[in-house]
Formats: C-alpha cells, sequence, structure tokens
C-alpha cells in the first residue's frame, strides 16, 4: 500500500505556508486553472503564503480535462521556474498537470512518452527524486490528492490515457471541506459520481492474487495492483459515504455535513483505487471523453466541449457491472445494498441486474443524462469509442472478467439509452 500523508479539517489551508517553511521551501509552483484563480480556495493559499512570507510564481493556465499540450506548456513552465516545492489548487485536473510537471522538471532529458502508460508510451519506471507536491483539492471526485496517477487526453490517437507511478503522488493532501462550499451542483454530481464508481470498481476488481506473471522486480509492480484487503476496507467505506450523503451534497449547497463527507469520501476511495486500481467503467470512459463532439455540461465554465471524467464514468455502471457480476457476484450484491437494494429475497444469480437497476435508480434520481445518446453519441460511434477503450489495458486486465472487443461494443450498445 501507498498513500499519502493527508490533513483534514475546516480551514487547514491556512496551515499551507509554514508547511512550506517547514520543507525549506525557496521557489514555489502554485498551480490552478483560471475559474478557480478568482475563488476562495485559492486566495486561502496565496493568503497563508503571503503570511509566510513565501516566494513563488502562479501558473494558472491548467486545462480542465487537460490535454498532452496542456501537461507540456505546464512542464515548460515547470523547467523554466527550477523550483524546489509545488502546491496545486483545484480538481483532478489541476492536481494531475502539477504531478506531471514535476515529474518532467525532475527528469529535463525524459521524452514525453518515457513515462506515459504502455502501450501508448514507454510505461519506464521513475527512478529520478521528485520535490515536494502539496495537493489542495477542490472538488470532491478524483482522490488525486492521494494517488499516483495522472490523466490527460492523448489529441492525436483521440485517447485518454496517463502516467501512473507510486513517485508522483502528493507528498501531502490538504483536505479543507470549505472548498468545496464554492463547487456549483452539477460539479458536485459529476466529481461525486467518480467516487462512486472508484469504490464500487476497486472492490469488483480482479483480486491481486490472481495477477499474472508477477513482477521480476518489485519497481516494477504497478500502482494499480488489483482489490486487496487493505483497499476493499477504504472502498467500502467510500461507498457508504456515497450512499449517505453524495444527494444531500448535491441538492443543497449549505449542507456543510454532507458537502465535508464527500470531500473525505474522495480521498477514501483514492486510498482504496490508488492501490487496487479501476476497471471497465475508467477503461470504457477515456475514449468517450476523447471523442466527444459537441456536448457541453451545465456548470462547468469553459471554451471547449468536454464530458467530466465523473459523467463518462457513470454512464456506463449499470452495463459493466450487470456484466461483471458472473465473478464474485457476493460483491456486487453486497455493493447493492449498500446503495439501497432490498436484497432480503434476492438471488446470488441476478446479482448484476440488481447492481444495474441500483444504480440506474440513482442516477434517474440526480437527473443524469439518458446515457450516451444524451451526450452526442450514436450506434455508429461504438467501434471508434470500442477501438479507444482497446489501449486501456492499464485499467481493463483489472476487470474480473476478460472482455473481447465484441463485449466491449454490446457494452456500449446497453449504454446507449439508461432509463
Amino acid at each position: 500500500m501507498a498513500i499519502s500523508n493527508i490533513r483534514y479539517g475546516e480551514g487547514v489551508t491556512k496551515e499551507i505556508g509554514m508547511d512550506l517553511q517547514n520543507l525549506g521551501a525557496r521557489r514555489v509552483c502554485l498551480m490552478t486553472d483560471k475559474n478557480l484563480s478568482k475563488l476562495p480556495p485559492v486566495n486561502a493559499v496565496l493568503n497563508s503564503l503571503a503570511k509566510y512570507g513565501i516566494n513563488f510564481q502562479i501558473y494558472d493556465n491548467v486545462r480542465v480535462e487537460p490535454t498532452d499540450q496542456s501537461f507540456l506548456d505546464a512542464i515548460q513552465f515547470a523547467k523554466k521556474g527550477e523550483f524546489d516545492a509545488y502546491v496545486a489548487v483545484g480538481g483532478g485536473s489541476v492536481v494531475d498537470t502539477c504531478k506531471a510537471a514535476n515529474l518532467y522538471a525532475a527528469s529535463p532529458s525524459a521524452e514525453f512518452l518515457d513515462y506515459v502508460n504502455a502501450p501508448i508510451g514507454k510505461g519506464k519506471p521513475v527512478t529520478v527524486p521528485l520535490k515536494p507536491l502539496i495537493a489542495v483539492p477542490t472538488t470532491s471526485g478524483t482522490g488525486s490528492e492521494t494517488t499516483g496517477v495522472a490523466i490527460f487526453d492523448f489529441k492525436e490517437l483521440k485517447v485518454k490515457t496517463g502516467i501512473a507511478s507510486r513517485a508522483i503522488k502528493p507528498t501531502l493532501g490538504i483536505i479543507d471541506p470549505l472548498h468545496t462550499l464554492s463547487m456549483p451542483e452539477r460539479i458536485v454530481a459529476n466529481s461525486g459520481f467518480d467516487v462512486l464508481c472508484h469504490a464500487l470498481e476497486s472492490y469488483t476488481a480482479l483480486p491481486y492474487h490472481q495477477r499474472r506473471p508477477c513482477p521480476s522486480n518489485p519497481i516494477e509492480r504497478p500502482a494499480y495492483q488489483g482489490s486487496n484487503p487493505i483497499s476493499d476496507v477504504w472502498a467500502l467505506h467510500a461507498l457508504r459515504i456515497v450512499a449517505k450523503y453524495l444527494k444531500r451534497a448535491i441538492r443543497n449547497p449549505e449542507d456543510r455535513e454532507a458537502r465535508a463527507n464527500m470531500h473525505l469520501a474522495s480521498a477514501f476511495a483514492g486510498i482504496g483505487f490508488g492501490n487496487a486500481g479501476v476497471h471497465l467503467c475508467h477503461g470504457m470512459s477515456y475514449p468517450i471523453s476523447g471523442l466527444v463532439k459537441t456536448y457541453k455540461p451545465k456548470d462547468y465554465n469553459v471554451d471547449h466541449s468536454l464530458v467530466p471524467h465523473g459523467l463518462s464514468v457513470v454512464l456506463t455502471s449499470p452495463a459493466v457491472f450487470a456484466f461483471t457480476a458472473q465473478i464474485h457476484p457476493e460483491r456486487h450484491l453486497e455493493a447493492a445494498e449498500i446503495l439501497g437494494a432490498d436484497i432480503r429475497t434476492a438471488r446470488i444469480k441476478d446479482a448484476g441486474l440488481i447492481l444495474a437497476d441500483t444504480l440506474r435508480k440513482f442516477l434517474f434520481d440526480l437527473n443524469v443524462d439518458d446515457g450516451l445518446a444524451a451526450i452526442g453519441y450514436s450506434k455508429a460511434d461504438i467501434p471508434a469509442l470500442v477501438k479507444g477503450t482497446l489501449p486501456q489495458e492499464r485499467v481493463t486486465k483489472l476487470s474480473p472478467r476478460p472482455q473481447t472487443e465484441e463485449d466491449l461494443s454490446a457494452l456500449f450498445e446497453a449504454s446507449m439509452k439508461l432509463y
């Protein structure tokens, strides 16, 4: 198991200047995005940096749903700045961009594809020492403050991929529930769906002792190892919080208890999936995001079409869990019960259908778009969506049930309409 240090509590952001002082940081890179740069979370960080006399430069050009090009821009900034510490304030897009900037600035002779996951990149192990990175998440979704993963859109192939190495995980995650109060409704919803799928996928992933072959050297062991006894604890705990608090957090921005709990659930699920991994919902989500046509979600202030990550993940979840439940049906049934299903008279062989129906009801209650068709896809797009899923072996191989191209086509087709 590998996790970041975590500090939790209302207002803990004010300590960040002291943390950087304690690290002896002389030149700090503060990364965020244009929208956040004007909002209270970034102000809280700036106030703390000023109070403790921290010398910093700000980079606010992070792209929501980053691309290889937006990563490269941030990397360029980091290389020029010769920073000795990094602070990322934002959602997963910001934290992931900052991880990549830190990695490549520490490894100036590396080519971009050296660390990108195989088969798209070379997937080389990280052997250079990185600078300290403090992550201050403002969404309750990716859990990126605890994981060694950085995801981006690889434009040339129209597919999402990433860098996965424990070496890039933040040194410290500052989880301050005050930052969630400025999140609009749909951002809360889509972030929460990511937490939901992180928990469900890591709990149902292929067990760690069934992974083959065993790496010849521990440095080659992937961050995503399959479901295991420790990640299971975090995944289930996160799922229970989602079941209790997500709807409340979405419906009432003033519900501080619900928003604070979802902020924690995001980190809990991050600890779970950061070590166990995710599988088909995430593997299939990458082309759903990468091939977006004209969809622009409500509450997102962006100048480009995008399918928010949590939405792209959750839209296939009913079809995926109906498919995977043949393996470990008892885990699928347990998840359905946590999410509110009455399983007293359920038959174990119906576990997948019960979980799928429970998820559909959950999504319907929260006004989620009616499947892939509602965000601009049709049956004609299925071959391209399948093609975009095939390189995602880092996650698809963690599915408890192996899948063929025909299986993937059927899953995309079943996800065109949900209700």
